[in-house]
Order: C-alpha cells, then structure tokens, then sequence
C-alpha cells in the first residue's frame, strides 16, 4: 500500500467519522477544513472523536499529539503516525 492510499483511507475513514458523529455535512469537510472554526466542532466533539479513533486503531492516541490538531488534514496526519508505531 502506497502512502498516498494510506493518506486517502484514513482520510475518508475521518470524513465518515466526522459525518456520523456530529452530521456535518460531507461537504464541508476538506482536508484544510478547521475542527473548531469551519466544522463548530468543541472541545468535546474532540474528545469523542479521539475516542473512536482510538476504537478504530486500537492504539492509544497521545494527549499532546492531539494538541496540536487543528485540520482535518492534521486528524489524518496524527492517526497515520500511529498506524505506522510499533
């Protein structure tokens, strides 16, 4: 698998999480789409998506990695490192 499909499938995984979780209309979600300005998600919102994430990955995701999330483009950044930890 490319690095590029891995980027693509973990991209549509976030877009259908983001869908499901919180209805935002698939539209709105671009990788340069902002969590909490462009999709009005909070703090909240986050920590579920976290969650799921880590259901999803079955790897613990860490608190400063999350940090630093501001994109959607970063969600798929920081969940693609963790697939790739041993």
């Amino acid at each position: 698998m490319t690095e590029q499909t891995d980027q693509n499938a973990i991209y549509q995984e976030v877009s259908a999480l983001l869908c499901k979780l919180f209805e935002i209309d698939a539209d709105s979600i671009t990788p340069e789409a902002r969590l909490y300005e462009d999709l009005e998600l909070d703090s909240i919102d986050a920590v579920d998506m976290i969650v799921h994430v880590q259901k999803k990955t079955g790897k613990k995701i860490k608190p400063e990695e999350f940090k630093a999330v501001r994109t959607v483009q970063d969600v798929v950044d920081a969940v693609e490192r963790l697939m790739k930890e041993d």
